[in-house]
C-alpha cells in the first residue's frame, strides 16, 4: 500500500510548523511514519523552504502538481475551500495533491485516509492506494 502526505502551506511556513502538524496527524490517524512514501503539494509551492526542507529531513521525495492536475479530485475533497481556490485555482491542495501522487504511483484509484487537518498556516492530507 502507497501513502502519500499532501501539504499546503502559506509563503514561508516554517519546517517546524509544518512538522508538527505532520507528526499530530499520523499521531491521530494512527499511522507510523515510515509508511509514507512521499509528500506531495502544488506547483506553486515547489520552491517554499519549509516544505523543502521537511521532504530532506524526512527523506521523501516531494512531487507537486499544477492546479489543473489538482482541479479533477475537486469532487472527492472532503472540504472545499475558496481561499484556497483564490489563491491557488483548485479548492484543496492538500487532499487533492495526496490523490493525485498515490494515484500517479500506483496507477489505480486512491483514496484519503486522512482528510485535511490544519493549523495557523498549513494544511495536511493522507491518501493511500494499491
Amino acid at each position: 500500500m502507497t501513502l502519500v502526505v499532501g501539504l499546503g502551506c502559506q509563503r514561508d511556513c516554517d519546517v517546524d510548523t509544518l512538522l508538527a502538524l505532520f507528526e499530530s496527524a499520523l499521531t491521530a490517524g494512527g499511522v507510523e511514519r515510515q509508511r509514507v512514501t512521499a509528500l506531495a503539494s502544488i506547483d506553486r509551492k515547489q520552491d517554499e523552504p519549509g516544505l523543502l526542507a521537511l521532504a530532506r529531513l524526512l527523506d521523501l521525495p516531494l512531487q507537486c502538481f499544477n492546479a489543473r492536475q489538482l482541479a479533477v479530485y475537486e469532487d472527492r475533497l472532503s472540504h472545499k475551500s475558496a481561499v484556497a481556490f483564490a489563491h491557488t485555482g483548485c479548492y484543496g491542495v492538500a487532499e487533492s495533491a495526496a490523490l493525485a501522487l498515490a494515484e500517479q504511483l500506483c496507477g489505480g484509484a486512491a483514496h484519503l485516509l486522512i482528510t485535511r487537518q490544519k493549523n495557523a498556516q498549513a494544511t495536511f492530507a493522507l491518501a493511500c492506494a494499491g
